[in-house]
């Protein structure tokens, strides 16, 4: 029995989203306005009113998660009736289950399997070997990039149109013609293909796409703003019989363009749907209405965008803060202090975060948590001293320190790649165990003895020479840690594995490197340094109770926390200067965006900061405010005492908006900023 109450706690924006039934709806869902709610209340009152079967309603989401809080709420209202939504869940899923049903529609069987990313990078360097392409110079990660790229705008190999430009992708596209066939040969599909495969199958069939087409009477769509071109034209395509198509979104919170995802689809979906309603859901039910006129304020500035104005449920709670420090360290001792008689005063850590920008902002909040005793978690990422890279980095330095370092040995040994395999691990290993030595004298014992197969061998001894090379700069010339870790990581190779890794993610662990340096600076000699990382890594990790959240501004969407604290807000760091350098004025607009998102994270509190001084890849330089601080409200803000001392120190300057896409165009303040770098 369908509990029939739910539309009565719906407000009247969400009871016209809910009960609006025919054709094309688009609602403009604000942060916190309950999206979720409307989306599940919709499906029951289709139900309700008999509009269709449950069968006959998709209903798709981007997260399992997303997809299974969907299920739960539904299945509380329409009780035994939600067992019949056999279509709701996310774009892989839904597309699996369709391309079981067609796949000799294009060339698979129905049993075929899907291969993870451990899969598709094995298949990838496997081709790579064969056509003797150097994964060196074009790694498989950024392969497989271009690859995911090339099926997120729906195209199979012999549709894709290589710019004369475009080198590195000229060379890949052979790839991805082999790669695609040893997909067909394997029976199988990587996750870019579940989509793309389903819209060739309905594109090509015409009588397939009309079952489907026909059969759902009503889709819905949570998070709009996040589809790429390859959804969309599979939404279009179910969507071509009966119209009835509900997108839920917000275009101020579209900020994955380096996932694909194009805002486009959510500000021209009236001009595909023409007969489209628009329905704001512009009542909060998470933040004050002094933060969210923060938001407003801000996220007004941007012109592509529908446009709505957030009103709180609530009261209109305290002013947002924004305070001014002298340096980056300040910054983490003002927000640790902040933190600290917050719990005094029965405030839990859980109900607060801390959101950056770049994740290598997160070193200095963590070296003063942990210096202080404040439990922090990282949140969709890892604590600095645990990365990968910062790791590396840490183990070339150990095994130079302390030539008994096995551990550190073992890791660094064959990273960069030197063809070091495992059964040269194990025999390393073996001599080492049998004559009680170190692996590094092990190894150079196996070398004397030729014992060594001489590929391996040239590999091994080059290492070998490398640490009594820098053991030598440490000892005899007595080069500072800082500037032998530049050393390690320019001979070594480790620094030019990364660069020549095109990704994002390798674009961060540089930037943790750079960062990494800045934190040795602090450190009279190596081993105070060591000492520091060895207590850093061993303190109980094992806060089981409250913990300060940790996490970029990326991480934060669809979470909310009592307490927001947003540090970072400066010139070249937020806006981030390579997103404007790369995107021009959509960048910009994305950056803003992501600020909103921020910002309307915080439910009672949000603290916002800059710093003017910034130790970044080893040196100070001056920092300038961020522009969105210009952007921001003066009557909902309250600043710090020192604020307006600093602020005087600064010149008067105008930051010049008027970019172009794929124009490298610089505000004078970037230009006044990049000078005091140099």
């Amino acid at each position: 029995m369908i509990n029939s109450d739910f539309l009565k706690s719906l407000n009247e924006a969400q009871k016209r989203a809910v009960t609006h039934l025919e054709g094309p709806l688009l609602i403009v869902a604000g942060a916190g306005s309950g999206k979720t709610k409307v989306l599940t209340s919709r499906i029951a009152n289709l139900i309700k009113e008999k509009k269709a079967f449950p069968n006959q309603i998709l209903a798709v989401t981007f997260t399992n998660k997303a997809a299974k809080e969907m299920q739960n709420r539904v299945s509380t209202i329409l009780k035994a009736e939600a067992t019949g939504l056999s279509w709701l869940g996310t774009f892989h899923s839904i597309c699996a289950k369709l391309l079981r049903k067609h796949a000799p529609a294009v060339n698979l069987k129905s049993n075929f399997t899907i291969i993870d990313s451990d899969d598709q990078s094995r298949l990838i360097k496997n081709i790579c070997k064969s056509e003797n392409i150097d994964t060196k110079q074009l790694s498989p990660k950024y392969i497989l990039s271009i690859i995911d790229k090339w099926k997120n705008k729906g195209l199979y190999p012999n549709e894709v149109i290589i710019k004369s430009k475009d080198i590195y992708e000229k060379n890949i596209l052979p790839l991805y013609k082999i790669y695609q066939k040893k997909l067909v040969d394997l029976n199988s599909c990587d996750f870019g293909d579940l989509i793309l495969h389903t819209v060739k199958i309905f594109e090509n069939n015409n009588d397939i796409r009309d079952i489907y087409s026909r059969n759902f009477k009503y889709i819905l769509v949570d998070e709009y703003q996040d589809t790429n071109f390859i959804q969309s034209r599979w939404l279009n395509l179910l969507a071509e019989k009966n119209r009835n198509i509900c997108c839920v979104g917000d275009d101020d919170q579209s900020i994955y363009s380096w996932r694909g995802a194009e805002i486009k689809n959510f500000l021209e979906f009236d001009k595909i749907y023409k007969e489209t309603k628009v329905i704001r859901l512009e009542e909060n039910y998470r933040s004050s209405q002094n933060i969210l006129s923060v938001a407003s304020s801000l996220i007004s500035n941007n012109q592509n965008r529908v446009g709505k104005t957030l009103r709180s449920t609530k009261d209109k709670g305290e002013l947002v803060k924004l305070n001014c420090f002298k340096n980056g360290k300040d910054e983490a001792i003002g927000i640790s202090d902040e933190l600290e008689n917050n719990f005094k005063n029965k405030i839990s850590y859980n109900d607060t975060a801390i959101l950056v920008r770049a994740i290598f902002q997160t070193r200095e909040f963590e070296e003063r948590f942990l210096k202080i005793g404040i439990p922090y978690r990282i949140i969709g990422g890892t604590k600095f001293y645990e990365r990968a890279e910062i790791k590396d980095c840490v183990a070339y330095l150990r095994i130079i320190f302390q030539e008994k370092d096995d551990l550190a040995f073992e890791r660094v040994v064959n990273n960069p790649k030197r063809s070091i395999g495992e059964n040269t691990i194990r025999l390393i290993h073996e001599y080492s165990k049998k004559n009680s030595i170190s692996l590094e004298k092990s190894s150079k014992k196996l070398i004397e003895m030729n014992l060594i197969k001489p590929k391996t061998k040239i590999g091994l001894n080059s290492f070998l020479s490398l640490i009594d090379k820098w053991r030598y700069d440490l000892n005899i010339k007595k080069f500072n840690h800082v500037k032998l870790l530049q050393i390690i990581l320019d001979e070594s190779g480790y620094s030019a594995m990364l660069k020549n890794k095109r990704d994002l993610e390798n674009e961060n662990r540089l930037e943790n490197i750079k960062e990494l340096l800045s934190a040795m600076k602090e450190f009279d000699n190596l081993e105070s340094f060591l000492e520091h990382v060895s207590l850093a890594t061993s303190i109980d990790q094992e806060w089981n109770e409250e913990k300060v959240n940790l996490m970029t501004m990326h991480a934060s969407k669809g979470l909310e926390f009592d307490i927001v604290f947003l540090p970072g807000w400066e010139e070249g760091l937020f806006p981030h200067q390579k997103s404007i350098e790369e995107k021009g004025q959509n960048g910009l607009e994305e950056e803003r965006r992501l600020a909103y998102v921020g910002i309307t994270r915080a439910k009672k509190r949000a603290i916002i900061s800059f710093s003017m001084n910034r130790f970044y890849q080893g040196d100070w330089i001056d920092s300038m405010a961020s522009r969105f601080i210009d952007e921001l409200p003066e009557k909902y803000l309250e600043k710090n005492s020192s604020f307006d001392e600093i602020k005087d120190e600064i010149e008067d300057f105008e930051f010049n908006q008027d970019f172009e896409d794929n124009e490298n165009i610089k505000s004078p303040g970037w230009i006044r900023y990049q000078k005091r770098i140099k």
